[in-house]
C-alpha cells in the first residue's frame, strides 16, 4: 500500500529542512498516545544512519530498527526498515519551496506481515494508525515553524530548570528544533548528562555560567500531586519553589552579564477557589495552602526584577497532555465511564501542553509581556463538561461521578485543592499581546492528541 500526504508549512524549504535534521526531531514528532522510546540514535539524517525504537504491537513488545538511505537537503531524506512490524517500510520526506514558504510530502510504501491474509486483515488498521500519525506529525511542524515565523529573532541560549518533567523536556526539544540552544539547569546529584550536553549546577556554586545565557526558564519544584500533604509535604513544595526562586533570582542579579529575561512558574492556584467568578491578572489572589505558596513565589523574584531582568510570571492553569499530568490519569477511569469529580460545576481553566510551550517562546520574544501571565485557554470549562467531551472523544460515556467525600477520603486537602476547586481564569494579557493559541476548543485538542484525527492519503 501507499499513503502520501501534503501540507503547507509558513517558512522557506531550508528552514523546514533544518527543522527536521536538528537533535530532538525524532522525539518530537513521536505521537503522544503511542509508547514509542527511542533506543538509539545518532541525530543524524545521513546516509547509513539508524534508528533504534522500541514500541508494542497488541501489547507484544517490538523494536523497530530503521536505516537513512537518501540524504538531500534541502528537498529530500528518506529511511527504510530493516526490521519491525511491517513486511516492508520505505518513506520519503520531500521539501519543495512555494514562493517564500514550502510544503512538506510524505510519501509511505508499506506491507503489513502475513501476506495476502494479513493484508485483508491489518491493512486498513495499519492505514488508519498511519493517517493518525501524520495528522499528527504534520499540524505539530506546521505549528512549531508558524512559532519561528510569527516571532522572528536571533540565536538565544536558553537555560531551563526542571528539564526532564513534562514542560521542561518539551520545551527544550521545541527551543532545539527552532534554533536555539538549551542548557539545563541541575542540581549536582542529578546523575550524569547527555554525552556533550552543557549543564549549569546552579544551586551548586556555578551560578556564574548564567551570565552565559540570554533567557532563563525556571520550572523547577516538588510536584504537588504525588501524594497526600502531610505538614513535611506541604514544607518541601513550599521550599522547593520559593527558596530555590529566590536563591536563583539572587544570583541572577549579582551577574554582570545579566539574561534579558527570566520565565517562572507560577500557578493559577494562586486565585484560591472562586466559583464562577471571572478571573484575570488583575484580580484579587486567594488565601489557601496553594494561593499563598504561590504568591510568596512569584514574590521571591524580585531581586531579578530590581536588578532589570524583565520577569514573566507564567500562572499555568492545567497543563493537557496524554504523556502525563491530570490527562494521563484521567484517562483510564474515562475509559470506564468515569464522570465529574464532586458535583462537577467547578472551572477548570485548561491548557494544551503544546500552548504551554508556545506560549513560552512568545513570551521570550514578546518585550511588552511582565509580571503575572495566565497560561489557560480562552475556554475554560466546568469539570462536568470536561469529563463528558474527553468520554465523547474516546468514545465512552461519563456516567459515574466521584463523589467529593470519597475523593477527600482519598486524598485528604489535596482533593479540595487540586480537584473540587473552581478557577474560572482568562488568558487577558497573552491575548492582548498578540499569542495565536494552537488549542481553545477541548474536544478538537484531545482529538489531536489521543490520535482520533486523520489526515488522510492524497495518492
Amino acid at each position: 500500500m501507499k499513503y502520501v500526504a501534503s501540507s503547507p508549512l509558513p517558512v522557506s524549504v531550508e528552514d523546514a529542512f533544518a527543522y527536521h535534521e536538528r537533535r530532538g526531531a525524532l522525539q518530537r514528532l513521536v505521537p503522544p498516545w503511542e509508547s514509542v522510546e527511542v533506543e538509539k540514535t545518532d541525530n543524524s539524517l545521513a546516509v547509513g544512519s539508524e534508528v533504534v525504537l522500541k514500541t508494542s504491537l497488541f501489547g507484544v513488545p517490538v523494536r523497530w530498527v530503521a536505516q537513512h538511505t537518501v540524504y538531500e537537503p534541502p528537498r529530500l531524506f528518506a529511511d527504510t526498515q530493516l526490521s519491525g512490524p511491517f513486511a516492508k517500510w520505505n518513506h520519503e520526506h520531500h521539501f519543495e519551496a512555494v514562493g517564500e514558504h514550502s510544503s512538506l510530502t510524505d510519501h509511505i510504501d508499506f506491507e503489513v506481515p502475513l501476506g495476502v491474509v494479513g493484508s485483508m486483515l491489518g491493512s486498513k488498521t495499519a492505514l488508519g494508525k498511519i493517517e493518525s500519525m501524520f495528522a499528527y506529525r504534520h499540524r505539530v511542524t506546521r505549528d512549531d515553524l508558524m512559532l519561528q515565523a510569527e516571532h522572528p529573532m536571533g540565536f538565544k541560549r536558553v537555560a531551563i530548570s526542571g528539564s526532564t518533567g513534562l514542560v521542561g523536556k518539551q520545551l527544550g526539544s521545541l527551543l532545539t528544533l527552532l534554533g536555539h540552544e538549551v542548557i539545563p539547569i541541575i542540581r549536582k546529584d542529578n546523575g550524569k548528562p547527555a554525552a556533550g550536553q552543557k549543564t549549569i549546577a546552579a544551586w551548586s556554586g556555578e551560578s556564574d555560567k548564567l551570565a552565559d545565557t540570554d533567557v532563563v526558564v525556571h520550572l523547577a519544584g516538588k510536584p504537588i500531586a504525588s501524594g497526600r500533604w502531610s505538614e513535611q509535604t506541604k514544607h518541601q513544595i513550599r521550599e522547593s519553589r520559593v527558596e530555590k526562586t529566590r536563591s536563583l533570582c539572587e544570583s541572577l542579579a549579582k551577574l554582570q552579564a545579566k539574561p534579558q529575561v527570566l520565565i517562572c512558574a507560577s500557578a493559577t492556584g494562586i486565585y484560591g477557589s472562586r466559583g464562577d467568578e471571572l478571573l484575570e491578572e488583575s484580580s484579587n489572589l486567594g488565601d489557601d495552602f496553594l494561593a499563598d505558596v504561590a504568591r510568596e513565589w512569584e514574590n521571591a523574584c524580585q531581586p531579578a526584577v530590581d536588578a532589570g531582568i524583565r520577569v514573566v510570571n507564567a500562572r499555568f492553569g492545567l497543563v493537557l497532555s496524554p504523556q502525563g499530568g491530570a490527562l494521563q490519569k484521567m484517562l483510564t477511569p474515562a475509559k470506564f465511564a468515569g464522570g465529574s469529580l464532586g458535583n462537577g460545576k467547578q472551572w477548570w481553566s485548561w491548557i494544551a501542553l503544546d500552548d504551554v510551550l508556545g506560549a513560552i517562546y512568545h513570551a521570550i520574544a514578546e518585550p511588552s509581556l511582565s509580571g503575572p501571565v495566565n497560561f489557560v485557554s480562552n475556554e475554560p470549562i466546568t469539570n462536568a463538561g470536561f469529563a463528558k467531551t474527553l468520554g465523547q472523544v474516546i468514545g465512552r460515556p461519563a456516567i459515574f461521578p466521584a463523589p467529593a467525600f470519597v475523593l477527600r477520603a482519598a486524598m485528604g486537602e489535596m482533593a479540595d485543592a487540586l480537584l473540587l476547586s473552581s478557577a474560572r481564569v482568562k488568558p487577558g494579557k497573552l491575548v492582548e499581546s498578540g499569542y495565536r493559541f494552537r488549542f481553545t476548543d477541548l474536544t478538537e485538542f484531545l482529538k489531536y492528541s489521543l490520535g482520533r484525527e486523520r489526515l488522510e492519503s492524497t495518492a
